[in-house]
């Protein structure tokens, strides 16, 4: 009598999950993973291995210890800040001898950093001529900005916690830091946004905001004034109609549109934002750093009422143990995508173990429709992005003085991405009955070169079990000879015009189907699928396992 296979069909799909039991996870989440490591759970289905990372610039920015600020201006232009140390002193001319453990900003477009430059208007700074782009103070800590354009120039604020908040503007690569003679309130401004055409500068727990269509007028006679929170306040947010304001234990909200009648409102005053560079308006909410977890403020569909979701929920013990490695983090928003990353920065740790967490959304609103996974090589102490045109570019930096442009290539700086997939122990019927395993089919979607390796698990791959073997490693590569791999070490190209066993072929499909004979038998299954290497992105799509039930025992 023939062998009764049945088949058992992964549609990968639902991220990591780490709060549910090993049995509940495999019967109720099955193709989801316990291990989702530099892939991406993608919005057209599968997980994708994530794209790499690349220098914007091959010369490091001038200075010492971790860049200060970053941003994105567009595809082209980055602007940076960085501690002056005697280095930078010796090798931009523009910078002079105290100058050391101040803030130097530049600007970048890919070759070398330059020094930009700065007039003070104070009269305690009696200079003729402009200077370089330096903070008056010492000791500036990371920056955060706001973008605006009132006259017809894009401009950003940067403030730093500790100098007076600094204005650049993209026509000419100049900046202007406001000083005392604007207003001593805002020396060691901590956050800023701009909202109603105003800008706001939170400082301790009191809001500053200017007059009307400036940044630099706390007069309040021509419409300025202040607000004070009662609590330290972490972050700024503009959201639809309102200023989001976070602070250490509350969440509040401002409405109104100029001093006379800007409005402060409560949305909850029994959790807030322990962290302001996690804060991301994504798919429609806003994520955030809280004290127990990474948290969603969602808009609902009764007027001015908000949901206050824990986003992470479903990695609950990912997420303890990333957000307890440090106190230090940074997060960047891939629109088009509908992705959030958040990356835990610890200045010690070697960049090819730093750890980095990623929310996708496949819903319009609320933590049910996220997946998560994580990342490992990307060390971010500030990372932004932007859309230019039709092009997102993305950018991070460390201490190494480096900017990198990150969701591109097919390496981490030239290291290999290690990407991990790992299934939960799947029992597939009954838990409790013994089945053997023939073929696994993998469906998946290169777009080059592909060598993964597949291990399988049985029965919780317990070490004191000894009546259940498991299988070695099956590698798993593309095939096909009538296509050439760009880039791949077997492929061989030849300049004769005539089609020859050593000549390259283009246009043909790569194989999505990749049939594996395996053995072993047992009541449960895991799948692992390792790719550690700089080939291509590719996507995991389903895999199907064939096997037969035994009797029952």
């Amino acid at each position: 009598m023939a062998t009764q296979w049945q088949t058992f069909p992964i549609e990968f799909r639902g991220g990591l999950i780490s709060n549910l039991s090993a049995l509940q996870h495999g019967t109720n989440a099955v193709g989801s993973a316990t291990i989702l490591q530099n892939f991406e759970p993608n919005k057209e289905g599968g997980y994708s291995k994530i794209k790499g990372y690349e220098k914007f610039s091959e010369t490091t920015v001038p200075g010492s210890g971790p860049i200060l600020a970053l941003k994105v201006i567009s595809s082209g232009r980055i602007i940076v800040a960085r501690k002056v140390d005697a280095a930078a002193i010796t090798a931009v001319g523009e910078l002079v001898s105290g100058d050391e453990n101040k803030t130097a900003y530049y600007y970048g477009t890919g070759t070398t950093w330059t020094c930009m430059r700065n007039k003070y208007d104070d009269t305690s700074f009696p200079l003729t001529t402009d200077t370089a782009a330096v903070s008056a103070s010492t000791s500036g800590g990371k920056a955060r900005h706001a973008e605006f354009n009132f006259d017809g120039d894009d401009k950003v604020i940067f403030v730093d916690g500790t100098n007076y908040p600094a204005i650049y503007n993209t026509s000419g690569n100049t900046m202007t830091f406001l000083t005392s003679a604007n207003s001593t309130d805002v020396s060691g401004a901590e956050n800023v946004a701009i909202f109603k055409n105003t800008a706001f500068y939170s400082n301790g727990n009191n809001i500053f905001f200017t007059a009307p269509l400036t940044v630099d007028d706390f007069s309040a006679a021509n419409g300025a004034g202040s607000i004070n929170l009662g609590q330290d306040i972490t972050g700024l947010t503009v959201f639809r109609d309102q200023l989001i304001i976070f602070t250490t234990n509350s969440i509040k909200r401002l409405t109104g549109n100029t001093a006379a009648d800007f409005q402060v409102s409560p949305i909850t005053d029994r959790i807030g934002c322990i962290n302001g560079d996690t804060i991301q308006e994504v798919g429609g909410d806003i994520m955030y750093l809280a004290p127990d977890g990474i948290r969603l403020l969602s808009a609902t569909d009764r007027i001015g009422d908000f949901g206050l979701d824990i986003a992470s929920d479903s990695i609950a013990k990912d997420a303890s143990i990333f957000l307890d490695s440090t106190s230090t983090f940074s997060s960047v928003l891939l629109r088009e995508k509908a992705q959030y990353r958040i990356f835990a920065y610890i200045e010690s740790e070697q960049k090819t173990v730093a750890k980095g967490l990623i929310a996708t959304k496949f819903i319009a609103q609320g933590a049910t429709g996220i997946s998560w996974a994580t990342t490992k090589g990307i060390k971010a102490y500030v990372a932004d992005g932007r859309y230019s045109g039709d092009q997102e570019t993305l950018a991070f930096a460390n201490e190494d003085g480096y900017i990198y442009t990150m969701n591109t290539g097919n390496d981490l700086d030239g290291q290999d991405i290690e990407a991990i997939y790992e299934s939960p122990f799947m029992p597939i019927s009954d838990p409790q009955v013994r089945k053997t395993f023939y073929k696994m089919t993998l469906y998946a979607e290169p777009t080059g070169s592909m060598d993964l390796d597949l291990n399988l698990k049985y029965d919780f791959a317990s070490g004191t079990n000894t009546a259940t073997v498991q299988p070695t490693t099956i590698n798993i590569s593309s095939t096909g000879s009538a296509v050439f791999l760009y880039g791949a070490s077997s492929s061989v190209f030849t300049a004769s015009a005539s089609a020859t066993s050593s000549s390259a072929r283009f246009g043909g499909e790569l194989d999505s189907v990749y049939n594996s004979n395996i053995i072993g038998s047992g009541k449960t299954i895991a799948i692992r699928i390792e790719d550690n290497s700089t080939n291509p992105t590719f996507t995991l799509d389903t895999a199907v396992l064939e096997f037969k039930q035994n009797d029952r025992q």
